[in-house]
């Protein structure tokens, strides 16, 4: 199986007809300065200098703002440089990311012609209510029009969501979750909400307007709608904002958030909620007497299975005072109870 690789570049704000009230593009990425072609070249040569694996896959990405937004002459500048390594046959294809009521047919010829192969539409939610608070500048109609657009062209669909927006609650999210099913993309991103500096959002923050979630909540939710993408065999990229030296702990120095549920691992406790929402409901079904229980676990899973900082267990541990010996085995497809004491 080939080594996939993904060269990321940043293009923050270019194409933005505004500012959403969460974001701001140049915090989030790190990235200060507007990208030229030759920037573009000078990244994908680092990158490609840096990969060990000849037999591999390398797909440029361009994140940030909204790609279809930018000048045509701009766009074919960017698109043109990163296309001149795919007909080397250096990279493979080219990703964008770009706002669903800036796609029609000529800009989907547009990006045909240079080997865009993936399309990703910031829709955040489907609620008109929600995208209107935060001054998104389209509904979710747009998202609707776009998405079958780009199926229709053979693009590979994907979808950015977000978990905590404001006045949004988990009912809204699962209700957005089961509304993209419905559009078939085949790659999600499950963002939850964090506040960051010089937005609008951190000034309804300081002013009490505005209340992020709690980790726990968003992990909690962050499950549920990971499980429902899973069970329709959509594939979650991602979950929760890379960290970077901006996007971190609050109390770092340097940090650019100011609050909300930011951890180094999201996805793992998201995945480890899953399993220890799971593994709870076989322990209940388990003799009073038994206090200890061995499990083989598969080695891919081992780590989410124990948690975080082996969390899982000691949760176990507290709420049922049960032991869990945890054995890896890689015969097992996922996990299995071998003994209980």
């Amino acid at each position: 199986m080939k080594k996939e690789y993904i060269i990321p570049i940043f293009v923050p704000h270019l194409g933005c007809p505004n500012d959403c009230t969460f974001c701001n593009q140049k915090k989030i990425s790190g990235q200060k300065k507007n990208i030229s072609s030759r920037d573009v070249k000078e990244i994908i040569e680092y990158y490609l200098n840096s990969f060990k694996e000849k037999d591999r896959k390398v797909e440029v990405a361009f994140f940030g703002g909204s790609f279809t937004g930018i000048d045509v002459s701009v766009q074919e500048e960017l698109l043109a440089a990163a296309n001149e390594f795919i007909l080397q046959g250096k990279v493979d294809s080219i990703r964008i990311s770009t706002r669903p009521d800036y796609i029609n047919q000529g800009i989907l010829d547009l990006l045909k012609k240079y080997n865009v192969k993936t399309i990703e539409l910031g829709v955040q939610s489907a609620n008109d209510y929600i995208l209107s608070k935060c001054k998104r500048g389209h509904s979710f109609e747009d998202v609707k029009k776009a998405s079958k657009l780009i199926r229709k062209n053979k693009f590979v669909l994907g979808h950015q969501m977000m978990v905590g927006l404001p006045d949004s609650t988990q009912k809204d999210e699962i209700d957005t979750a089961k509304k993209l099913i419905k559009l078939r993309p085949k790659i999600i991103r499950i963002y939850p909400v964090l506040v960051i500096k010089d937005t609008k959002l951190a000034e309804d923050y300081f002013n009490g307007e505005y209340a992020p979630n709690t980790l726990q909540q968003a992990v909690e939710t962050s499950a549920i709608l990971l499980k429902m993408f899973q069970n329709k065999k959509i594939n979650v990229i991602r979950i929760g904002l890379q960290s970077t030296d901006e996007i971190c702990n609050p109390e770092n120095e340097g940090s650019q958030v100011v609050a909300g549920p930011y951890h180094p691992a999201f996805r793992q406790l998201v995945e480890s909620r899953i399993l220890y929402d799971e593994f709870s409901k076989k322990i209940h079904k388990l003799n009073n007497g038994v206090k200890v229980v061995k499990v083989k676990v598969n080695g891919e899973l081992i780590n989410n299975f124990v948690g975080h900082k082996r969390e899982n267990v000691k949760r176990i541990k507290e709420l049922y005072d049960l032991d869990v010996v945890v054995e890896r085995d890689d015969s097992v497809k996922r996990y299995v109870f071998c003994e209980a004491v």
